[in-house]
């Protein structure tokens, strides 16, 4: 705990808006000899060199920076000591509104609800720092080897670029030959400038280039049957041929690919029923096999018809289990007898997700086939690309206009609503089409779009030795793909130390997967070096902390292993919790979860956030002294979205008072018993969204809070409080427009409730 602080106070950012003097001297009046220096400085980044001269001549062992927010020039305050911020301009200053509602204007004189508001964050502050100290080191000993699963198109670069960075690399590939997909594609979309032309893969140099090099082992039908450890020490034990063969490693990149989609679900278009139908990854083996090739190709990238096919079935089979539900009950099936598959058909119909995900890649990828075939035959061919949406990623539109002036070459966009065989040749009945007619068009064959389906959504590829089980959890909320955060994380999995790129990922082109490979490398690499020192990876970078835990008074209740969303927890022999500090990435959903409030961080735990919650000066009269909301704020989405805000000068009511959380995962119960017990009149939880529209950044943790919400409610119904007094709402980082709407909203709500039944006691 820090037993000396300095606090400073930067009157550049505070401005003239409160009486600075007056937080300087109450917080000294408070806390005594715990502030041991207390400074009103013109500006802290001018003032380094002073604050470091009071850290050495008064033997300080923390310092509480009071102006902007923590995520402004954080980066200027590198101090051998602890350093804690106070939020006095966004959140206090910039975002403050008069009681009344009305603007507030900077005055010499401050007035007293401000006031009240800026010393109530300082005195926060410093009881959060006094409840503070500096984690240990929980640095381990890595082994610089990188597991690449997948030998095709990404994993070969990726191994290439991991040996290029001095790294041992192990590659795994399942077949018994290196390539992938690309085996088959003897020529690509464009792979570098000037993006106007295909150009060939080059696939035996890339392959050589893996195999020649002593730093990359290369183990053919093989596959992973375990991965035990964590990031920096794990053992890899790979089933091969001639046994089970054991590596260790430090980080995995996962590029396994992908397989087509099952051809059922594009019957309707005659998909397994004429040999003149395939789709495009058919097609290009096709190409590589055959010297005589049809002359006229249909290359269909509206999959419409086979969609709404489905949708019928759906319809049917959804009215069929409603008459079903209100018919009498049927005697259960006999011993042997095979029941039904429920929602079969729902389930197909998500499947078309794979189609509408991988049209970018059959965009590009039906262009270059067109182009191939027309010079295959001499421009004797005619090539006709019929589409509904034409996807372009990128810098490969130069590539698309190219083609849209290919001697051979025709696009429309058309509704195709039927295909059928007629004699020798198949007709494709388009209609709403740029010609601005409809008609039948007679071709020799049709090329359909092949849906790429992630490996994962079909294997467990990985099997990991961890507690939670051997996949990848959620996956259905990704469609199958390993990314857990798109947006924010790219290559990131649930899993810290695997990193996804490539297919598996997103369906995306050869070039695209490059990059990917690259990406993840280095996300690799950055995994090693960080377990090395003992630092987390994102979205916590650099945060030495990690989790402590109390098994004195371990109940073995399993929530923390449960509910942690990356798989941190083990169990030992005797069931309890066993710690892989390389695996978290302190998010705090453990103690969250926790009933007993066994585990806590040095830096962050539960009696810290319930002394900051007992330092608001709560008024007793809640007519006089209005009422006094608590906002627990998700330090990813909700605290910047909060800073954005008060930047654009949008107020908000006073009556608020709001401490930064790593996670909303992270909120004890007893955080809200706190809040209550001090008179609280209402607690809002501010975090990520999550479900479909899901961007919590540790991935589970907004969602596990909304379930924790039902035994909020049954604690605070036996308190004697209305459960309307907690609230979780969602915010996105770029909704700082909308965050004054719903705190004041929430305090309008809790206005009309009344006075907490706990206030004044």
């Amino acid at each position: 705990m820090a037993e000396k602080i300095g606090v400073y106070f930067d009157l550049a950012n505070i401005g003239g808006g409160v009486d600075v003097q007056n937080l300087a001297d109450e917080a000294v009046k408070k806390w005594g000899d715990l502030v041991a220096v207390t400074k009103l400085v013109p500006s802290l980044a001018a003032s380094v060199d002073e604050i470091r001269a009071d850290i050495d001549a008064q033997k300080l062992d923390g310092v509480l920076l009071c102006g902007a927010s923590p995520r402004v020039d954080n980066d200027l305050y590198r101090f051998p000591v602890q350093v804690d911020y106070v939020n006095l301009r966004e959140q206090c200053i910039l975002s403050y509104r008069n009681p009344d509602g009305s603007a507030y204007l900077a005055s010499d004189k401050a007035p007293a609800a401000l006031q009240e508001l800026a010393l109530d964050y300082v005195q926060m502050g410093v009881a959060k720092m006094q409840k503070s100290n500096v984690p240990d080191s929980a640095a381990i000993t890595t082994t610089p080897r990188i597991l690449v699963l997948g030998g095709g198109w990404t994993g070969l670069t990726a191994a290439d670029e991991a040996a290029a960075m001095g790294y041992d690399v192990v590659l795994v590939e399942k077949a018994g030959q290196l390539g992938g997909a690309v085996v088959n594609m003897p020529e690509a979309s464009p792979l570098g400038p000037l993006w106007e032309d295909k150009a060939p893969t080059n696939l035996a140099d890339k392959i050589a280039k893996v195999t020649s090099n002593r730093r990359i082992t290369v183990y053919l039908n093989a596959q992973m049957a375990k991965l035990e450890g964590q990031p920096g020490e794990y053992v890899a034990h790979i089933a091969t041929q001639g046994g089970e063969k054991t590596e260790n490693i430090g980080t995995v990149i996962l590029a396994t690919g992908w397989v087509p989609l099952d051809g059922k679900y594009l019957e309707p278009m005659g998909l397994g029923k004429s040999p003149k139908v395939v789709t495009a990854a058919e097609f290009a083996k096709l190409m590589v096999s055959q010297s005589v090739l049809p002359k006229r190709v249909a290359f269909v990238l509206d999959t419409t018809l086979a969609e709404n096919v489905w949708k019928e079935k759906a319809e049917e089979e959804a009215k069929a289990q409603a008459e079903a539900a209100e018919a009498p009950k049927e005697e259960p099936k006999k011993e042997g007898e095979e029941a039904e598959d429920a929602g079969f058909v729902k389930n197909d119909l998500e499947s078309f997700k794979h189609l509408q995900y991988s049209n970018a890649v059959n965009s590009i990828g039906m262009l270059r086939l067109a182009n191939s075939l027309c010079e295959k035959t001499g421009d004797a061919s005619q090539s006709f690309i019929l589409y509904k949406n034409m996807t372009v990623p990128g810098i490969l539109e130069r590539f698309y206009k190219k083609m849209q002036n290919r001697l051979g070459v025709m696009m429309t966009k058309a509704d195709v609503t039927g295909i059928r065989e007629d004699g020798d040749h198949m007709v494709v009945e388009c209609k709403n089409t740029l010609l601005g007619m409809d008609f039948d068009l007679d071709v020799d064959l049709v090329v359909l779009p092949t849906g790429l389906v992630p490996t994962t959504a079909k294997d467990i590829t990985v099997q990991f030795s961890y507690r939670q089980g051997p996949e990848f959890p959620d996956l259905e909320l990704f469609d199958g793909y390993a990314d857990s955060n798109y947006i924010c994380f790219p290559y990131e999995t649930r899993r810290t130390g695997v990193y996804a790129a490539g297919c598996v990922r997103q369906p995306l082109t050869l070039d695209a997967c490059e990059v990917d490979a690259k990406g993840a490398v280095l996300k690799a690499v950055q995994c090693l070096e960080a377990a090395s020192r003992g630092v987390a990876v994102h979205p916590r970078a650099l945060d030495n902390s990690y989790p402590v835990f109390n098994f004195v008074r371990c109940t073995q209740c399993k929530r923390c292993t449960e509910e942690c969303p990356f798989g941190a927890l083990d169990d030992d022999e005797k069931g309890t919790p066993k710690p892989n500090p390389a695996r978290c990435r302190r998010c705090g959903t453990c103690f969250g979860a926790c009933p007993e409030r066994v585990i806590s961080f040095a830096n962050y735990n539960i009696d810290q956030i319930g002394s900051m919650i007992r330092q608001v000066q709560v008024p007793p009269n809640f007519k006089e002294g209005g009422p006094r909301v608590l906002i627990l704020a998700c330090e990813n989405d909700a605290y910047p979205a909060l800073d954005m805000a008060g930047m654009r000068r949008k107020t908000w009511s006073p009556y608020c008072r709001i401490i930064p959380v790593r996670c909303l995962g992270s909120v004890n119960a007893i955080w809200i018993s706190d809040a209550m017990s001090k008179g609280f009149d209402g607690v809002m939880l501010l975090g990520c969204k999550y479900g479909d529209d899901y961007q919590c950044h540790f991935v589970k943790g907004s969602e596990i809070c909304n379930r924790r919400m039902q035994n909020i409610a049954e604690t605070l119904n036996r308190l004697g409080v209305q459960p309307e007094r907690v609230e979780q709402l969602e915010v996105a980082i770029d909704e700082y427009d909308k965050v004054p709407e719903m705190i004041d909203g929430f305090v309008t709500r809790i206005t009309a409730l009344g006075p907490n039944p706990f206030k004044g006691m």
